[in-house]
C-alpha cells in the first residue's frame, strides 16, 4: 500500500522475485485497475495466472468482470430466494444496481477470495493494491459487513417467528422447512468473519507500507496507519523507496516504531526482470530483511 507514485506497483514486483529466487512459490497479483505490471515485466497479463519464472507467476485482476461475477451472484441469489417474486420483473432494477456505489470494493474482495482459494497451494501470494481510497475501503468492507449481517440475522429472526406463528394459528403445527435466507445470512458471517481475521493476523497478511521521503508521502501514510489501526490491522514493515544518499526517510514516532526496509532510488529505470533482478542483487542486504 502507499500513496500514488512512491513505486508501490516496483515494490511488489521486487519483492516477488526475491522470494521466488529463495526457491518459493509465488503469485503475484495486482488488483490496481492501473495494471503497471505488465509495464514493468514488458509482457501482457490477465486474470489467467502467467508464468514469468521458475516459481513466480502473475495476475491482473480485471474489475468489470468481478463486478458483472458479483452482479451475477447477487441476481442469483435474489431469484432463489425470491422465486415467488419473478412477477414483479426484478431483472429491470439491475440496470441501476450495477450503477450502485461500493461496487468496486465487493468486486475487489470478490477476486481476492477467489485467488486466495485457488492459489493455496503457493507459498505467497502478493498484492499490489489499487489506491489508497480504495484499498481501505477494501479492508474495511469484512468488518462493516458484518455489521449490516448482524442486523440482517436479527431482522430474519423476527421475521421467521412471526412467520412460524402464523403457521401455528392456520396450521396448528410448526413449520420445519429451513429457512435459505437464514442460511445465507449465517454463511456470509462466517466468510466475512474469516477475512477479518485474516486481515488481522500477521501470520495470514503482511501489510508493506510503501512510503518516499517527501511530506506528501508521510502525510498519506499517516491516514492509512490511522484507519488501519481502527481495523485492528497492523503494518508489518515500512518500505522507505526512491532513497537519496544517507537522506531519513522516517522522522514521525508512530512511522519509526515500525520495522523498515530502506531502497535507493534506482539509476536505471527498473523495467523487465534483469533490471530487477540487477537492483535486487546491488541491494541485497535490504532485500534480505524482505523474509
Amino acid at each position: 500500500m502507499g500513496k500514488g507514485g512512491v513505486g508501490k506497483s516496483t515494490s511488489a514486483a521486487l519483492h516477488s522475485i526475491f522470494l521466488a529466487e529463495k526457491g518459493y512459490r509465488v503469485v503475484l497479483v495486482s488488483l490496481d485497475p492501473a495494471h503497471n505490471q505488465s509495464d514493468i515485466f514488458e509482457r501482457r497479463f490477465s486474470d489467467k495466472a502467467r508464468k514469468v519464472g521458475s516459481n513466480l507467476f502473475v495476475i491482473e485482476v480485471e474489475q468489470e468482470r468481478w463486478i458483472k461475477t458479483y452482479l451475477k451472484d447477487v441476481q442469483q441469489q435474489i431469484n432463489r430466494a425470491y422465486a415467488y417474486l419473478t412477477a414483479f420483473n426484478l431483472e429491470s432494477h439491475f440496470k441501476v444496481i450495477k450503477h450502485s456505489p461500493g461496487l468496486e470494493e465487493y468486486a475487489v474482495l470478490l477476486a481476492y477470495k477467489h485467488i486466495c482459494k485457488a492459489y493455496a497451494d503457493f507459498d505467497f501470494l502478493v498484492f499490489d493494491m489499487p489506491p489508497t481510497a480504495l484499498s481501505l475501503k477494501f479492508f474495511s468492507l469484512p468488518s462493516l459487513s458484518l455489521i449490516w449481517l448482524d442486523h440482517l440475522l436479527a431482522l430474519r429472526r423476527e421475521i421467521i417467528k412471526k412467520r412460524d406463528l402464523i403457521t401455528k394459528i392456520k396450521l396448528i403445527k410448526k413449520e420445519y422447512e429451513r429457512d435459505k435466507l437464514l442460511n445465507k445470512i449465517n454463511e456470509q458471517q462466517r466468510d466475512y468473519q474469516d477475512l477479518k481475521s485474516g486481515f488481522e493476523t500477521m501470520d495470514v497478511t503482511r501489510i508493506h507500507l510503501v512510503l518516499n521521503p517527501d511530506k506528501l508521502s508521510h502525510a498519506e501514510s499517516m491516514r492509512i496507519l490511522d484507519r488501519l489501526d481502527e481495523l485492528d490491522i497492523k503494518v508489518y514493515r515500512i518500505i522507505c523507496n526512491k532513497m537519496q544518499g544517507e537522506s531519513s526517510c522516517v522522522k514521525i514516532k508512530k512511522l519509526e516504531t515500525i520495522p523498515q526496509i530502506k531502497f535507493p532510488a534506482s539509476r536505471i529505470p527498473l523495467i523487465g526482470v534483469s533490471a530487477l533482478q540487477r537492483f535486487l542483487k546491488e541491494n541485497r542486504d535490504a532485500a534480505a530483511k524482505q523474509l
